[in-house]
């Protein structure tokens, strides 16, 4: 049986199969969006790491949402766009363990990021007197580490079990490497990790919905119970901003997840719904938060305009 495993070190690539006379409209295309991804986010970035006004709890938690959107399409683009550009038909099993890992950081760093953001409004709008004592730098530090040091731990399980599984297939179909993809190459027994990965799904999806669901329920009853009219309208507007986007990646993020186990889904809609998980909130979440966000949009109308002048 030994004889069966494929030890090669390369993988085929047959995800695209794009016409030749489409290659190069295809790269620009990932190219230009990709640099819109890049371009939002890092201008997020700066926007609240230069300015001292936004080293709060909010915006400090806020920071890491960015930073994960980077970490996942990063992931994706430079992969897809390399491929683009060479027509290669061919990628390193390293590689494609590599970007599988970083994609699964992006998705579980996203919801932890969102749900520590959700805490946050919580504790300052049901407990405005008590922020500033339970929303401490040494408290805000510890809620970012435990999110990312839980996003590393539950992920390098995830793939350490994967790497201890031997392989049989070295033909990727699916637009993007991930940890359904990897274990469709492999023919062991996987039931291990498809229940640890269910596991992981479950209990961080159950833990996220379950504070969003608490915190916003408590939101909208204490907003209502407000007499101040500005402080409901601006309470409401933080909160239905944080709520898009935490519902813009747990549909697409629950639809791929979804598309995985449902064998009668077409692989291109499967395909579709993943690539999309992996664009649509890198490229809308600074969008949503700079516009939406006044604080953040007044600072980025500043800069842009001082820019302007000053050249």
């Amino acid at each position: 049986m030994e004889n069966i495993y494929n030890t090669s070190s390369v993988l085929v690539l047959n995800r695209f199969n794009l016409p030749s006379e489409t290659l190069f409209p295809a790269f620009l295309f990932a190219t230009l969006s990709y640099m819109i991804i890049l371009f939002c986010n890092l201008f997020l970035i700066l926007i609240i790491t230069l300015n001292k006004s936004f080293h709060q709890p909010m915006y400090l938690i806020l920071l890491n949402l960015p930073v994960t959107d980077l970490i996942g399409s990063s992931a994706f683009f430079i992969q897809l766009i390399k491929e683009l550009l060479t027509n290669n038909k061919t990628m390193q099993y390293s590689t494609c363990v590599a970007q599988a890992f970083f994609i699964h950081i992006y998705a579980a760093g996203s919801v932890f990021t969102l749900t520590a953001m959700a805490y946050d409004r919580y504790i300052a709008i049901c407990c405005p007197l008590k922020y500033n004592t339970v929303m401490t730098n040494a408290h805000v530090m510890m809620i970012i580490a435990s999110l990312w040091i839980c996003n590393l731990f539950l992920t390098a399980i995830l793939f350490f079990l994967l790497l201890q599984l031997p392989r049989c297939r070295s033909e990727l179909t699916n637009p993007y490497c991930d940890n359904p993809t990897l274990l469709s190459l492999v023919c062991a027994n996987t039931t291990i990790n498809n229940f640890y990965g269910l596991f992981v799904v479950a209990i961080s999806q159950i833990i996220a919905n379950g504070i969003i669901f608490y915190t916003y329920l408590r939101i909208l009853i204490e907003c209502f119970r407000s007499k101040r009219s500005e402080t409901k309208s601006k309470a409401l507007q933080t909160c239905a901003t944080h709520l898009v986007v935490f519902l813009l990646l747990e549909c697409l993020g629950l639809f791929t997840i979804l598309a995985y186990r449902l064998r009668d889904i077409s692989p291109h809609l499967r395909g579709f719904i993943g690539v999309s998980t992996l664009i649509f909130p890198p490229t809308l979440n600074p969008i949503i938060y700079g516009l939406k966000t006044n604080e953040i949009r007044d600072k980025m109308v500043l800069f842009c305009k001082n820019k302007i002048f000053s050249s």
